[in-house]
């Protein structure tokens, strides 16, 4: 899902900026999960891994759509 956020990637990268907003609160959403998922009782991976690479992804295109 978060591999989506390469074609904005580019689009930002080449000048054609996208909003900033929505990318930076998935990636924090995805960090609340990932805390979540790390620090329940009984630690739940899937929604971890799942998350994880959101944070990343997030953050990139957020950063690279600031103008």
């Amino acid at each position: 899902m978060y591999v989506s956020y390469i074609p904005q990637i580019m689009n930002n990268l080449q000048g054609n900026y996208g909003n900033p907003i929505q990318p930076l609160v998935a990636a924090l959403n995805c960090t609340f999960w990932c805390v979540y998922a790390y620090f329940k009782m009984n630690r739940d991976w899937p929604v971890f891994w799942a998350n994880f690479p959101g944070i990343f992804f997030g953050l990139i295109t957020f950063i690279t759509s600031l103008h």
